[in-house]
């Protein structure tokens, strides 16, 4: 079957793409974390100024080791030198010009003195590590690279348009403003259109209640496994992660080989819906499974999940444990921590204080919304997710970049009250991973009686969902459980298609009990973890059967052409 509606997907010119590059590898996408406040930030800076006043012999001797470091630098005989991947700097300009050499080694002997300042205090490790975020947050905002005067390329730039650059930049300032709460815009928003450009996989809405629109796509091949697949996305995001554009879409893959793909949308709740929590989540996918099993004629099944949709994945699965059900054959658990993390910098700032204040933030409005979330977690990132759109579209005058990942990240959504509350409590009791802590739809759940195969996948430079955590979650269910470690972050973990030369990731069939000897005794792949993944989903997947020439059942009619409804409300 084929669609009619397939358009071409706006191009992506090559400094679009290398913009793009720049971010989506340690992207951050609104989570069901705690958050970061401000207030948060500047105690960081308070223990700092204590410190400063209860040693002043340790300020004396940071600022007489900037002092010599800035001689050195004046004096031309300084190596000093951003670190290794900080692109900021990749200008020639930097190293060739010998006054923009001397203000790039005065910038690092400056951060250098900072961050050796923290270094130096007596704080504890977990004081210091906010500490050390802190200063870089103020380290990253006066980098030269942010102002016209003092960076290269946008000063030629000026030079070249006679100006025109800058009144382009004055308007994409002047429209952030106004309509992106005076952050950089990350994405050319106008490019992409939902259906149109992304989410074009041919299908049908084939099931609808209050909290999900169940999607089944339209087979490619003449035949199909018999076992349907369930795409269960993070319930603080929408689906289409698993549909951008061709050639980049995971529905497209599988269903290529011959898989019957059905993904869920979530609705996107609004104050009305502040009630809905687990319970609610994990009752609205045992409808849209009841309705998968009708119209496939399967009564067994595969699933795939991502992020706070794994989550909600296991704790189905435990709660069809606790009822006898033993249709699912096999899972995927995608970038997903299931209890406590205390690696990354927001497991930093979650307190039980700041623990109880998003809550009642979230109580209060009924909803977290997702707005809010991005613009706190763009500072996580700020190099990449703030000031590099800042040079880009304020300095420079370019438009914000055309690129899908960017486009979902910022097509935001928000959770209900008692869900995020809910969310918060796993991550910070480890609710789902303690046999018996946590009750779904009445009962006690236990993941370790779930024997089915698992298949877990994480990211190397994944902030949001480090790596480790989810090694250790796969490591609290039962059965044989296989991780990929992909050399990527939270969303290029995922969207990793087989054409992308610069995939690699590493496979050890052994779980120990340390993260780290997992990996130092596991085997380096190049590719992509995609077709590892295709072959272990089709190895649980049953026999083969003739592909069905219609859509739904006569149970389940279609009910709308995919992408469906739930995706584009607002």
């Amino acid at each position: 079957m084929s669609s009619d509606k397939h358009t071409q997907a706006p191009k992506t010119d090559k400094d679009d793409q290398t913009l793009a590059d720049q971010v989506t590898d340690n992207l951050l996408g609104p989570n069901p974390f705690i958050g970061l406040r401000p207030q948060d930030i500047m105690a960081s800076f308070q223990v700092l100024a204590k410190e400063a006043l209860r040693n002043p012999m340790l300020v004396v001797e940071q600022e007489a080791a900037l002092v010599r470091d800035l001689v050195a630098v004046i004096a031309g005989q300084s190596e000093l030198a951003p670190s290794k991947g900080d692109k900021r700097f990749n200008d020639e300009a930097w190293m060739q010009n010998p006054l923009y050499r001397t203000m790039l080694q005065g910038y690092v002997a400056w951060t250098n003195a900072l961050q050796g300042f923290v270094e130096r205090t007596d704080l504890d490790d977990r004081t210091k590590e906010r500490a050390r975020f802190a200063v870089s947050l103020f380290a990253d905002a006066f980098a030269p690279t942010n102002a016209i005067l003092t960076n290269p390329a946008a000063l030629r730039k000026t030079v070249a348009t006679k100006g025109q650059n800058v009144l382009d930049g004055l308007k994409n300032f002047v429209d952030d403003i106004r309509n992106n709460g005076g952050l950089p815009s990350q994405v050319n928003r106008e490019a992409f259109t939902v259906g149109e450009n992304l989410a074009l996989s041919a299908g049908k809405v084939v099931f609808r209640n209050p909290l999900l629109e169940l999607i089944q796509y339209a087979p490619t091949t003449d035949t199909v496994f018999e076992r349907p697949h369930l795409i269960i996305p993070p319930e603080i995001n929408k689906f289409y992660v698993f549909d951008l554009a061709p050639g980049r879409s995971i529905v497209e893959y599988l269903v290529k080989h011959g898989l019957q793909i059905f993904v869920v949308s979530w609705r996107n709740p609004s104050e009305a819906q502040s009630h809905w929590g687990i319970d609610a989540y994990v009752a609205a996918l045992d409808e849209a499974i009841a309705a998968m099993r009708d119209i496939t004629g399967s009564n067994d099944f595969i699933i795939h999940a991502a992020c706070s949709g794994a989550m909600t994945a296991a704790a189905l699965a435990a709660h069809y444990a606790n009822t006898g059900d033993t249709g699912i054959q096999a899972m995927t658990m995608m970038v997903a921590v299931l209890g406590q993390i205390r690696d990354g910098t927001l497991a930093l700032f979650a307190t039980d204080e700041t623990a109880g204040a998003a809550k009642l933030a979230s109580q209060t409005k009924g909803i977290l919304d997702g707005t809010e979330m991005n613009r706190i977690f763009a500072w996580l990132r700020p190099n990449d997710l703030v000031w590099n759109f800042w040079v880009n579209n304020y300095l420079m005058g370019n438009p914000p970049p055309a690129f899908d990942i960017l486009y979902w990240s910022n097509d935001s959504t928000r959770l209900p009250a008692k869900f995020h509350a809910e969310l918060i409590d796993i991550f910070r009791d480890n609710r789902l991973i303690h046999p018996g802590a946590m009750k779904v739809l009445g009962k006690p759940i236990d993941l370790s009686k779930l024997s089915f195969d698992k298949m877990f996948v994480a990211g190397t430079t994944d902030h949001i969902t480090p790596w480790k955590g989810v090694y250790q979650s796969a490591r609290s269910f039962g059965g044989k459980n296989d991780f990929i470690l992909s050399n990527s972050g939270h969303i290029q973990s995922l969207i990793n298609p087989p054409t992308n030369a610069k995939a690699k990731f590493f496979l050890n069939p052994a779980l120990p009990a340390s993260p780290d000897d997992w990996l130092r005794e596991a085997t380096p792949t190049s590719g992509s973890w995609w077709d590892l993944w295709r072959n272990w989903s089709i190895d649980h997947s049953g026999g083969q059967r003739s592909a069905p020439k219609t859509l739904g059942s006569e149970a389940h009619p279609p009910l709308g052409d995919a992408p469906g409804t739930y995706v584009v409300e607002a």
